[in-house]
């Protein structure tokens, strides 16, 4: 499968079979997310890779977006030490992204639950989070991310939406206007 193919095929998945990751699988995960661009390579990010059961029910309880997460085998906590980048959320993202892009090239599901608002951290969910983890408080949780072996196949697509793209100017549709 190459790259194009792998973000296609890239579908949230919130449904696991039992079977659990390999430690290939966890380290190609691993070596995806510290592989992702980082402004200024300030890589302000640190990375939880949870297996344990547990930990994983606990973290399912976050909020209404992380149902779904005591039934992915490994759940990956991405988190940023606040203030040691202006771009900490871009640079998690590109690491999620890696993940995910990497996940489904090994055929693996995944699903990104956001953390990072106001409206969580009103709810004490990153703090929550935070304590799960024994994670100091100078860190943000950006998302939790769940991945496993899919229950149900989803086929690969793309959503290109023609009204959000434009060619040399904002508002031009086709490259031959």
């Amino acid at each position: 499968m190459d790259a194009v193919e792998s973000l296609l095929a890239r579908r949230s998945i919130r449904h696991y079979t039992a079977e659990d990751l390999s430690a290939e699988d966890e380290r190609a995960l691993i070596e995806a997310a510290f592989a992702a661009p980082s402004g200024n390579n300030t890589r302000p990010w640190h990375f939880v890779f949870v297996r344990d059961a547990e930990t994983r029910r606990r973290l399912k309880e976050m909020h209404e977006w992380t149902w779904m997460l005591d039934r992915a085998p490994l759940v990956v906590v991405v988190l940023a030490k606040a203030g040691a980048s202006p771009w900490w959320i871009e640079d998690g993202a590109a690491a999620i992204e890696n993940m995910l892009t990497a996940a489904a090239a090994r055929g693996l599901g995944s699903v990104w639950c956001g953390m990072r608002d106001e409206a969580t951290e009103e709810r004490g969910c990153e703090a929550r989070c935070r304590a799960v983890l024994g994670a100091p408080g100078g860190y943000r949780v950006l998302a939790l991310v769940g991945f496993g072996r899919p229950a149900r196949g989803k086929k690969p697509r793309t959503q290109i939406q023609p009204a959000k793209l434009s060619f040399e100017r904002f508002g031009r549709r086709s490259r031959d206007a």
